[in-house]
């Protein structure tokens, strides 16, 4: 069963297969994994070329310049034709770090040139991480698959887009239908043009897909859906019923049915708002003002930029062939052809002082390293659960005041009487972190074997969305719970070995942290079934468990 997010979003491409330039395109907020590819397979339906680029592409291969290869081959200047040259649909991949210098070059040539869709891939982790406004404004549609399940992501049974294009052109706009999206534009508090322009774009395109020429409410309801939704400021205001209108006898029946005409041609508002209504993403409904009330100024705010190659560290260079992509290293280019430039100069006839071939070139690569989960499972039964939830408390908050400049993410799972809870589910806001850990539970049984598996079953969700998890065991190794509940320590041990061998063979990295006054054998022997480190810390305080699990994941 495909969830009703997952269905918007399949609507919205097939939308914008229609009519890929007038459409401006998409942005896709999720995180890399099955899912997103599943959606991303669908683009192959939108009539343009695809090329990808990535926040640190430079100038020259964007709009064109020196082709450094070619010219140095033809011996001759030779400029190369940049990914915007021609018609194409844009994959900016990592959208939300995308610099505004480059988001006003992209916004400038999608206003200007007319022939390019920008698919934005936004892999935000926090609500502030997100595709410059600059973008966003100028594509019709968002999808929003965080959430979705890999059974969800099924395949569309929409109509054939390519019947549709060719029916698209026959579709016209009504008065009628400018007025409504306008009017239902202004209610929504959205004040750009550009949204009533989408959402008649995308009208047309829904009646061109269900093989229709005239625009109908359901039409326009769809498109004002998709279109307003994320770009909803306030509530519509709630209007005030009008008393009906007198009727006189003097009406004749011609007036009588020329009313009844015009009454069939409205389109009602009502109807359009409870469609937008439904689009809104989870959560934003509460976050919206009604109409009238006073709100803070809004922007988009500078932040500090962020600079780098795919932000990854530098890998030896390689011969290669300058594709528009990849970027030169000139250094080992130089270094290359140096030696063979006393050969090169006698065997040229024109008496170069410095002679380049194709096979001297080298490029530059980067290792790009996917953001990390550390997972804490933290025994919180017995008469040392306060202290041990206090380290761990501590030990979250330490790590998470680096996790911005890792893109680290963070979890906490408790287990104590006869189960596992996850209290802080992945994050990376500190602010999140505090309000929830600010009353933590405590006392009971030690249920290892259900905080092991709860840890397993987290880092198996987030392997889904395109995180590294590792998981952090802070226990003092006494398990006298079983899995199914009950109070037996050699069935509690045993569950716990078997699901710590499950969690190797899964390849998660680990380290079991002994908390225990004095260490534990036992626990020994669980680590190495994990394939895990054990470090035994007595008498640990936050700072010395924060220090450890990054010593024993980074070593």
């Amino acid at each position: 069963m495909t969830s009703p997010q997952w269905d918007a979003a399949q609507l919205a491409l097939a939308l914008l297969s229609v009519d890929p330039v007038g459409l401006g395109g998409m942005v896709i907020r999720a995180r890399s994994g099955p899912v997103r590819d599943a959606f991303l397979a669908g683009l192959g339906s939108v009539p343009l070329p695809r090329r990808r680029i990535h926040p640190d592409i430079s100038d020259d291969a964007l709009f064109g310049g020196l082709d450094l290869s070619a010219t140095l081959s033809a011996q001759k200047i030779v400029y190369s034709q940049g990914v915007m040259h021609d018609p194409c649909a844009v994959i900016l991949t990592m959208a939300e770090r995308t610099p505004p210098d480059l988001a006003a070059k992209l916004a400038q040539t999608l206003d200007i040139a007319g022939q390019h869709a920008l698919i934005a891939l936004d892999e935000g982790a926090e609500p502030d991480e997100r595709t410059p406004p600059a973008l966003s404004e100028r594509v019709a549609f968002r999808a929003d698959l965080d959430g979705i399940g890999r059974m969800q992501a099924t395949d569309s049974d929409l109509p054939d887009p390519e019947t549709a294009r060719a029916l698209y052109p026959r579709v016209m706009v009504t008065d009628e239908a400018i007025e409504a999206v306008t009017v239902l534009a202004a209610r929504y508090g959205i004040d750009s043009a550009r949204a009533p322009l989408f959402a008649l774009r995308a009208a047309r395109a829904h009646a061109a897909l269900f093989a229709r020429i005239s625009l109908s409410s359901e039409d326009i309801a769809a498109a004002s859906g998709l279109v307003y939704a994320h770009r909803a400021t306030q509530m519509p205001a709630e209007e005030e019923d009008e008393p009906p209108p007198d009727e006189s006898p003097d009406d004749s029946p011609q007036d009588q049915d020329q009313d009844q005409g015009e009454d069939e041609m409205e389109i009602p508002q009502d109807m359009l708002i409870e469609a937008v209504r439904a689009m809104l993403p989870d959560g934003m409904l509460e976050t919206l003002v009604p109409a009238g009330t006073a709100r803070g100024a809004r922007g988009s705010g500078a932040g500090a930029r962020r600079k780098g190659n795919r932000r990854g560290r530098p890998l030896p260079s390689r011969p290669g062939r300058l594709d528009g992509r990849a970027r030169i290293d000139l250094v080992a280019t130089l270094r290359a052809a140096a030696p063979w430039q006393p050969l090169r100069r006698k065997l040229s006839p024109r008496g170069q002082k410095l002679l380049i071939h194709p096979g001297d070139i080298h490029l530059k690569r980067f290792e790009d390293r996917s953001d990390r989960l550390l997972i804490f499972a933290v025994d919180a039964s017995g008469s040392a659960a306060l202290a041990r939830l206090s380290e761990a408390k501590g030990a979250v908050e330490l790590l998470l005041a680096q996790a911005y400049a890792r893109r680290d993410h963070v979890a906490l799972i408790a287990f104590r009487g006869d189960g596992a809870d996850l209290l802080l589910p992945p994050t990376r806001s500190l602010v999140q972190t505090k309000r929830r850990l600010s009353a933590l539970p405590g006392g009971g049984g030690t249920p290892l074997a259900a905080g092991l598996r709860a840890a397993g079953e987290l880092a198996d969700h987030a392997r889904g969305h395109g995180l590294s998890p590792a998981i952090a065991v802070l226990t003092d190794g006494r398990a006298n719970i079983a899995l199914d509940g009950s109070a037996n320590r050699a069935q509690a041990a045993e569950d716990a070995t078997r699901i710590a061998i499950w969690l190797r063979a899964s390849g998660l990295p680990g380290v079991v942290l002994d908390v225990g006054n004095r260490p534990t054998p036992q626990l020994g022997q669980l680590a190495a079934a994990m394939g895990a480190r054990y470090l035994p810390l007595p008498r640990a305080d936050a700072q010395r468990v924060s220090a450890a699990i990054n010593d024993a994941l980074e070593g």
